[in-house]
């Protein structure tokens, strides 16, 4: 077993710590202070909050190097806007705009009683003015006029309505599916019948976004206070929309923040409560709390000063913090338990530092490792909540082990004078093996046999119950089932994973874009996209009739593209300058080079067409057509869509780029899967080499391998169950899932295997004894940290605080439970654990990378169960014993001359 210890980097790390901690607990005013000037200072970046928010949707959600950002600077370059000549469908971005969607939800909304109210509704709408300029000044044109609605071109009058025919989803050369919606048809017919919905634009040109800012609200507030007929809804819509809410959804959970922080300071100090009057560590509870929040202001100040943008995911990092902070907390406590009460506050502060030094280590590099993996990742949103977090997790241990520290030794010169906790006068010590202490009168009370503080309750309750009654054989074999159920539910849940966030779901539950997207979902989504098809190859020949073949087929493969059955394009609606050009008359010979060049110009300058070709010296650099898409409902459907059309436009023999300004966000599919898989097996890379260098024993690394793996598959599985899509918000949760499963699985498997006991079953007990109460110290305050989130009105938080709790409860149930049981079936590096008792004729002995290796005659017996003794037939006795729970020292006592000797090789 010896041969696997591995401490070449554990050993130095816990000497340094011990010589911190000495330092720390001769000068604590010095490292009290001195961070809270250093918090104040950095604090100060919170001047440029307003300056680093980064809310917009674009910029934070999609891919930073997303496709469809080079094809959206391809069709900009080609074809620039025109706010002169407005076409919506040729626009590269959704443009400047405001809309309304007008619903009578199972009745006809085109009769003369319905209409009126609509044309009413849009005089409201271009009646509007921002200062001096009306709408006619801001509005797109065309023909010299705002652009206008199609209904309103079809039907002039509201009265008219039931004598005038309307087609769909042309009327003419207009496409009017996007505006009228709920359509029934005719029998046989292209002409509608009735319709549920009626949408109407209002674009706005783009040469001043301040005043269009101000109409974009104005119209807001309009719309909300708009009449309606009885039967009627309305909901409504502004480019600035999406931004404008997702904003306001952080300022829903700025109230929650004071509600967690009395949550976690009322959890640790209810954990660190004693009824000894001089070993409560109240005080010492509430300090490790400031400490997180310290934290949390001095890596976002210093960020804030950097420059680093401020996502709104970022706001969720407070209240991980926190539960990270209090974590390492509950580590410092129970180590200072662990040391000699009676030696000096110095002392106590070294060995309290040694111990903890690899457990709040191990702990910082996993979290904070997991956070700036998260880096790699094309998301602004998941970029900006990496830093933050990963800097808060750095500056929690930084604190930790300096402010927090600092009043801890405070506190310890205060137990050393046996002083009341809330007073500070001295009180009388209770009488040795007397229970008469208590909150006012009497208290300093320690374990006299070992020289330590009395163990909490439920440690003895791990040591008494909870251990036997795991390592029961047909416990062991519930276990097993249960963790057989558990896989299965996880690997079944991994194959409902949906991928993609809803853009509604980035507002609030109660903002007026849900309903708006409720609508259009609802009413008009029988037509997808219409896509640009764009001919970027400058020496295509376009006169040419094979060469006019080779695109007819292109697009005709495009035509036949089909997704589970159904038609993705629509048949016969391609919209092509080029067939119109050949059929319309004007060219004589459209196979002649110099006659297709000539006769181009003018039937551009006639038709709609002028905006799709683009000329130069007498040769088409670019052109586009248009192909309509249909049957895309769903985000599965949009990924599939995408993929297609890219697929099929790379196939082709043409130089082919497919856009249109949605793809934008349909591209967090192409890469959200591949990235997510990309930043776990970093990640996880990255836990096992720190695991190798920290934990002295390779077999430790073996098991935090299996738990990053079952609770990564077990979150993912659940998350699906719990209808939590795959997108960049719970790409970031499963990344902090990896540091997690460290933080509990290392800990119990190194405990498992470091243990002084024989059996395997006695290691697991042993093991959960130690650690059982820390972990679900730990689990409970991170999970208090953000369950104030489920109580969020926006999916973002509640995603977070679903997947983490997934998280810790999973990550618990491994460290508790399933792994200390898997450990009693398996050897410690390469050799079985006995399940038999120890002959006493030959052990090993291994901690913190020591080894003692005893060979004797005699049998073993334990003392007060804190020093071994190997009792030989020459009367000469090797000692290992232990002053703390973890670190040994050894000597050799001669029964003769009796002599100490510091090191077994010097004994005689």
């Amino acid at each position: 077993m010896a041969r696997c210890k591995t401490d070449c980097v554990e050993k130095p790390i816990a000497r340094g710590f011990e010589i911190l901690g000495g330092f720390v607990g001769r000068h604590p005013w010095w490292f009290l202070i001195l961070p809270m000037f250093i918090s104040a200072g950095l604090g100060g970046g919170f001047y440029f909050l307003a300056d680093r928010e980064a809310n917009g949707i674009e910029e934070m959600f999609t891919p930073m190097d997303g496709p469809a950002k080079h094809e959206r600077q391809v069709v900009k370059q080609y074809f620039p806007q025109s706010d002169s000549n407005f076409s919506r469908l040729r626009l590269y971005t959704e443009g400047t705009f405001a809309s309304l969607i007008i619903v009578k939800p199972g009745q006809n909304i085109l009769t003369s009683t319905a209409l009126p109210n609509i044309f009413e509704m849009d005089r409201n709408v271009t009646d509007m003015t921002i200062g001096a300029f009306a709408f006619k000044d801001l509005c797109v044109k065309k023909g010299g006029g705002c652009v206008s609605n199609s209904i309103f071109d079809i039907v002039k009058n509201p009265g008219d309505v039931t004598t005038t025919t309307i087609n769909y989803p042309y009327n003419g050369r207009i496409f009017i599916a996007s505006e009228i919606g709920g359509v029934k048809l005719k029998s046989g017919l292209t002409e509608i019948e009735s319709a549920e919905a009626i949408r109407l634009f209002y674009f706005l040109k783009e040469d001043n976004q301040t005043r269009n800012t101000m109409w974009l609200k104005k119209f807001i507030e309009t719309a909300s206070k708009m009449t309606k007929e009885e039967g009627m809804t309305i909901s409504y819509f502004t480019s600035i929309s999406r931004d404008e809410e997702f904003e306001k959804s952080s300022d829903s959970i700025i109230p929650l923040f004071s509600l967690t922080y009395a949550l976690a300071i009322n959890f640790s100090i209810i954990s660190c409560l004693r009824l000894d009057c001089v070993r409560n560590k109240v005080w010492v509870a509430t300090f490790g709390v400031l400490s997180a929040g310290m934290a949390v202001l001095s890596s976002f100040g210093l960020l804030l000063y950097c420059g680093m943008p401020f996502a709104m995911t970022v706001a969720t990092a407070p209240f991980l913090i926190l539960g990270i902070g209090v974590d390492d907390m509950f580590i410092m406590i129970s180590c200072w338990q662990q040391t000699q009460v009676h030696d000096n506050v110095e002392d106590r502060m070294a060995a309290t530092y040694k111990d903890a030094a690899v457990s709040i280590t191990i702990t910082t590099l996993t979290d904070a490792l997991a956070f700036y993996i998260g880096l790699l990742t094309p998301f602004g949103s998941v970029q900006s909540f990496c830093m933050y977090t990963g800097t808060a997790v750095l500056f929690c241990y930084l604190y930790n082990i300096t402010f927090f520290g600092a009043f801890l030794a405070l506190n310890g010169s205060r137990e050393k004078g046996n002083r009341h906790w809330l007073t500070c006068m001295k009180v009388p010590e209770p009488e040795e093996n007397s229970k008469k202490y208590n909150l006012c009168c009497v208290g300093g009370a320690y374990d006299h046999e070992t020289g330590k503080e009395e163990p909490m309750p439920i440690n003895n309750f791990f040591k008494m119950y909870y251990g036997p009654f795991l390592t029961n054989t047909w416990t062991k074999v519930f276990v097993i089932l249960l963790y057989a159920g558990y896989l299965g539910s996880s690997i079944y849940g991994c194959f409902q994973i949906q991928e993609g966030i809803d853009l509604k779901n980035l507002a609030a539950d109660s903002s007026y874009v849900g309903s708006y997207y409720d609508n259009e979902d609802q009413y008009f989504s029988e037509y997808g996209p219409n896509v640009m098809v764009v001919v970027t190859d400058s020496k295509f020949q376009y006169w040419d009739k094979t060469a006019r073949e080779r695109l007819d087929t292109c697009l005709e493969r495009f035509e036949s593209l089909t997704l589970d059955g159904r038609s993705l394009v629509a048949k016969n609606m391609i919209l092509s300058w080029l067939n119109e050009y050949v059929k319309s008359g004007q060219v004589s010979n459209p196979n002649n080079k110099t006659i297709f060049m000539d006769s181009l110009p003018a039937f551009l300058q006639l038709s709609d067409f002028t905006q799709d070709v683009n000329i130069s010296k007498q040769v088409i650099i670019a052109s586009r057509m248009f192909i309509q898409t249909i049957n895309v409902s769903t985000a599965v459907d949009e990924k599939n869509m995408l993929n297609k059309l890219r697929e099929t436009a790379n196939g082709c023999s043409e130089k082919l780029v497919v856009y249109h300004p949605a793809f934008i966000y349909f591209d967090q599919y192409a890469v959200i899967v591949s990235n997510t898989i990309q930043n776990i097996v970093v990640a996880t890379l990255a836990m096992l080499v720190i695991s190798l260098m920290l934990i002295p024993n390779p077999i430790c690394s073996l098991w935090v391998t299996f738990a990053i793996a079952s609770v990564i598959v077990g979150v993912a599985g659940f998350m699906a169950l719990w209808d939590v899509n795959l997108d960049s918000v719970s790409m970031i949760n499963l990344v902090i899932c990896i540091g997690f499963s460290v933080d509990f699985s290392a800990h119990i498997s190194y405990a498992f295997v470091s243990s002084k006991e024989v059996t395997a079953n006695k290691k697991a007990v042993d093991a959960v004894y130690h650690l059982g109460y820390p972990i679900i110290q730990g689990a409970v305050s991170t999970i208090l940290g953000v369950v104030v989130l489920s109580a969020a009105e926006s999916y973002i938080f509640r995603t977070f605080f679903k997947i983490m709790f997934l998280v810790i409860l999973f990550g618990a149930v491994h460290g508790i439970v399933f792994i200390p049981v898997f450990l009693t079936f398996f050897g410690i590096c390469g050799g079985k654990v006995s399940d038999k008792k120890d002959d006493g004729r030959s052990n090993t002995l291994s901690q913190s990378g020591h080894r003692w290796v005893t060979q004797t005659t005699g049998d073993f017996n334990m003392k007060n169960t804190h020093e071994l003794r190997a009792v030989a037939a020459n009367s000469k006795v090797w000692s290992i014993s232990s002053n703390q729970s973890s670190h040994y020292s050894s000597h050799c006592v001669n029964g003769k001359a009796n002599s100490v000797y510091e090191n077994i090789e010097d004994c005689p």
